[in-house]
């Protein structure tokens, strides 16, 4: 069976996922969600992406992280770096997730095997966006809108498949 390669991200209305490198809403149920599909399984990400992470989630436990840079010489305790998504792919045989950025994930949908959305039910002006999802994915499993504990914000998720 040929390996799993999961995009994994969480948008808000118009597919913002990000401003100024930051999540720009906290929904700990989400967070939650995002470490049971990702843990064990490397993560490919932006470099970006890795700059924003707490530095002492730096790198993800659990998972390999791989690391795309423009920079030949980019180095970084704990993860692996590659040029682009391409040589990302060819170093692991494994199902990987591709954790982001917006440049990552366009560049990412041809090998794309499955999409994992969360959809947060917020209105928020951002300079991050997830790529469109045309009429080749289909929507295999829609989530029923859930609020969270912590501060009440409704969110979903989406589980795509290529139709």
């Amino acid at each position: 069976m040929a390996r799993e390669v999961k995009l994994v991200w969480a948008q808000g209305s118009g597919g913002v996922i990000g401003r100024d490198n930051t999540i720009p809403w906290h929904v700990p149920e989400d967070m939650a969600y995002f470490k049971k599909v990702t843990q064990g399984h490397p993560v490919i990400m932006g470099r970006r992406t890795w700059d924003s992470l707490p530095p002492r989630f730096r790198p993800l436990p659990g998972r390999r992280n791989i690391v795309i840079s423009r920079q030949p010489d980019w180095a970084a305790e704990g993860a692996e770096s590659a040029d682009g998504i391409a040589s990302a792919l060819a170093l692991t045989d494994e199902d990987v997730c591709v954790i982001g950025g917006g440049q990552i994930y366009t560049a990412a949908m041809p090998f794309a095997t499955q999409l994992l959305v969360s959809e947060i039910d917020v209105s928020i002006d951002g300079d991050a966006w997830a790529p469109p999802i045309d009429d080749s994915w289909h929507a295999q499993d829609t989530g029923e809108w859930l609020t969270s504990e912590k501060n009440g914000t409704r969110y979903r998720w989406i589980t795509y498949t290529r139709a």
